[in-house]
Parts: structure tokens; C-alpha cells; sequence
């Protein structure tokens, strides 16, 4: 790092993009040690911030931003931060869904990187890129004296960077196997993580999962921490329907709520969010029902189901786990059943691979499709996938680089509809693609 460090220094940096892309990501003992530290050298800029944080395995994005909609349609100043981005690292901080620019982004990494320097000399282990990008987001939405702030945890709860926040509300969404590796192999030990961000006299939104020790971890933290819990249950969500255009259903006293974003988890995440809002009002915050029922007839989740084109039609969804591939898979069947499907495949080696081919048994009647993603080092090989697939799938399968693939089926498969799934990262080569 020593050339860049020069030209930190000199207050020059060639290309935002191209440092935070070439930035430490590595994994490390998980802990706070590095935010503390940042938060105390900055004067706790973390500190009366009124944070809205949300953790859970599938969700946490759509209720992000859907959050994050309700609020600024409420006429709030809503700093959002959020991962992966889908095409430039700016994406993941925001005030009022407008993307900090990269001379702010510049500025803000000068002024850190003394203090990075100063932490990585007395230290074995590196600042992370998350532990940066954290830093940064809480700095600027504190001096851009933010109403809001909409806060994604990255990994877990209860050791992520983003923890070092004391929020107003927390939102824990589905939770489900992912990052085992990390959060541990059981639910019991994934929901502990997950239940990190529920604080000392805070309130949490959480719904009742058909697991009973998913639910008792968070009704025990909620306990001990003297955290009201607004639990949810599934069957206080009612009357629902759909269509091509929108979702409908009822929550409580809410009567035909209608919602942009597809797929029926969807309407649980809605859900969530309302009552968060209905604990912001109880705090005193003015949010009408006509700003909550706009912003959930208009909100957009890029990378969720995203229809990217017409002819033919390509669907876009980041799914990588079970939870969300069964999510999938439902909207798949939600509105496109009767439709000739192509599904394009990549899948970070991080991921448990096979069992999300095992969970695409059923599709049968369709053709797969699998590729190594944008970068054969991150990705499973395409021949790894395609082996794997011949014990699970009984249908016509390829294995094609993901350029490939997508100008073959364009092509070739035009009355098909293509779905690309297992993976946010390679939606900025699919735009690249012109699709």
C-alpha cells in the first residue's frame, strides 16, 4: 500500500472505484476493536444518530429500502447504507437515495487514512473494507445532520461493524442457514448473531418463524435487554391477493395495503416496516398513512426479482441461499408458471452450491445454464456446478461463460423467460451486456 499511501497523503486518489475495489476484504476474529477505535478518534459521531438497524439471513435490503422510502416520503433527511452494490461502491451510502459522490467519498477516505495507518502499525490484523466503508457512512450522515438513518448489518449482528450504533428500532428479518461458516451451524447460533443488534431500552420488530429456538433466542435477548418486542404473527397478515402490477393484503388495522416489490416474502417485510413506522409514531415522528401507503406502492429493490428486459424477458435475482432461492422459486412460480424458463447460474465458492441446484430439482420443464460468474477465482467453476447438477436436475444443462450465456439466449430463446440467479455481483456485467 505504499504508493497509494502517497497518494493519500498528497490528497489524490486516481480512481474511488478502483481503491476501494483493491482495499483489504479479508476476514479476521470478529470484533468492534476497530470501530471503538474510530468512533472515539471522530467524537462519536455514532452517537445520537436515530438509527434504524436492520439484521436477518433474507429481507434486510427490501425492508432497507422500503424504510427508507416510507421516511423520506414522510419528508425526512434518510441516510441509508446498505451491501453488496450492484455497480459502484457509492451505492451503499446514501441520503435520500441519492449516492454520496465520489469527492465526498475522497475526502472522507484522506481524513480516515491517517487513523488507518496509525491503527494497522499497533495491530497483526488489517482495517477491513467494511470496517472503512462503516466508518465512512456513519461520518457523513451525522455531519449531514440526517433525520434517519437506515442501517444494513453486513454479516451477523452482534460482531458486525455496524453494531457499534445504539438504535431507536431494530428490525431482524427471516432468518435462515448462510455465512455458517462464520455465524456458526445451527439456528440457535445464527439467530444469537443476528439478535447483536437488540439494544438496552430500544424496541424490536421481529415475526414469528415456524422454528421454536429462532424465537426463543430473540423473546430471551429482548428479555435480558430490556428491549420491547413487537412480534409479529403471521396471521395478523390477511386478506392477500396479487397481480401482475402489485401485492395486496391487510395488516392489522391497515386495510388493502399495496405493494411494488414481487414475491409473497415480500409482503412480511412490509410488515415489518409498518410497525416499525407505528413505533416511530408512538415516539412522536410524523408519518402519515398516505406517505407510508405511497412509498409502499413505489418502492424499487434493484437486484430483487428486477425484470432488466422486455424481449425477451430477463429477471434478475441476487438470491444465494436456501431461504432465498425457495423465495425465488415461489415468485417464479407466482408469475411466470406457465412460461418456458431458462435460468442462468453462478454462484460464489463461498455458498453452499449444492443444495442451491438441490433446491431447483423440481424445474424440470426448463433449461440451465451454468457459468463462472465475472471472476473464476471467486466462483465455482462452471464444470463444478454442471457436475453437481447431474445429480439433482433432469433437464437440458450448459456451461457457458456468463457473456456467453446471455448473448446465446438473447438470441436463441427469445419466447423463454431467462431468470439469472445466485449472485448480486455480477448485475454490473449484466448491464455492461446491454440486456
Amino acid at each position: 500500500m505504499g504508493e497509494e499511501s502517497n497518494k493519500l497523503k498528497n490528497n489524490i486518489i486516481d480512481n474511488v472505484q478502483e481503491y476501494l475495489a483493491g482495499y483489504y476484504k479479508g476476514n479476521k476474529n470478529p470484533n468492534l476493536n476497530a470501530m471503538k477505535f474510530f468512533m472515539d478518534e471522530f467524537g462519536h459521531p455514532e452517537k445520537n444518530l436515530n438509527v434504524i438497524h436492520i439484521a436477518g439471513t433474507n429481507g434486510k435490503g427490501s425492508c432497507v429500502e422500503t424504510m427508507t422510502k416510507i421516511l423520506v416520503e414522510a419528508g425526512y433527511k434518510v441516510g441509508k447504507f446498505l451491501s453488496p452494490h450492484l455497480i459502484k461502491y457509492n451505492e451503499r451510502i446514501s441520503i435520500n437515495n441519492e449516492d454520496i459522490s465520489d469527492n465526498e467519498m475522497k475526502k472522507l477516505i484522506n481524513e480516515i487514512h491517517p487513523k488507518i495507518e496509525e491503527y494497522n502499525k499497533k495491530h497483526d490484523t488489517k482495517i477491513t473494507l467494511f470496517e472503512l466503508e462503516t466508518t465512512m457512512a456513519i461520518l457523513y450522515f451525522k455531519r449531514q445532520k440526517c433525520d434517519f438513518v437506515v442501517l444494513e448489518t453486513g454479516l451477523g449482528g452482534l460482531h458486525d461493524c455496524t453494531n457499534i450504533v445504539n438504535p431507536i428500532v431494530s428490525i431482524i428479518t427471516s432468518i435462515g442457514y448462510d455465512h455458517t461458516h462464520i455465524l456458526g451451524n445451527t439456528l440457535e447460533k445464527i439467530t444469537t448473531q443476528k439478535a447483536g443488534i437488540i439494544k438496552e431500552n430500544s424496541s424490536t420488530v421481529f415475526i414469528k418463524q415456524n422454528e421454536d429456538e429462532v424465537n426463543e433466542v430473540i423473546e430471551n435477548t429482548c428479555n435480558k435487554k430490556h428491549n420491547s418486542l413487537h412480534l409479529i404473527k403471521p396471521n395478523e397478515i390477511t386478506n392477500y391477493s396479487f397481480d401482475d402490477n402489485y401485492q395486496k393484503f391487510d395488516y392489522r388495522n391497515y386495510k388493502e395495503i399495496l405493494i411494488n416489490l414481487k414475491g409473497k416474502k415480500q409482503i412480511y417485510n412490509a410488515s415489518l416496516c409498518i410497525e416499525c413506522i407505528e413505533i416511530l409514531k408512538n415516539k412522536g415522528y410524523k408519518i402519515s398513512e398516505d406517505s407510508l401507503r405511497k412509498a409502499l406502492k413505489t418502492v424499487i429493490h434493484r437486484g430483487r426479482f428486477e425484470k432488466m428486459c422486455d424481449e425477451p424477458i430477463i429477471i434478475f435475482d441476487g438470491a444465494h441461499n436456501e431461504l432465498a432461492i425457495e423465495n425465488f422459486l415461489n415468485s417464479v412460480k407466482m408469475y411466470y408458471k406457465n412460461e418456458k424458463k431458462i435460468y442462468i447460474i453462478s454462484i460464489l465458492k463461498t455458498k453452499d452450491y449444492e443444495t442451491i441446484i438441490k433446491k431447483m430439482k423440481d424445474e424440470m420443464n426448463s433449461i440451465f445454464i451454468f457459468t463462472d460468474g465475472n471472476d473464476k477465482n471467486r466462483y465455482r467453476a462452471k464444470e463444478e456446478l454442471f457436475e453437481v447438477s447431474e445429480k439433482y436436475i433432469n433437464a437440458p444443462k450448459y456451461k457457458m461463460s456468463l457473456e456467453e450465456a446471455i448473448k446465446t439466449v438473447k438470441k436463441q430463446y427469445k419466447d423463454y423467460v431467462i431468470f439469472l440467479v445466485g449472485s448480486f455481483y455480477i448485475y454490473g456485467n449484466i448491464k455492461n451486456y446491454d440486456t
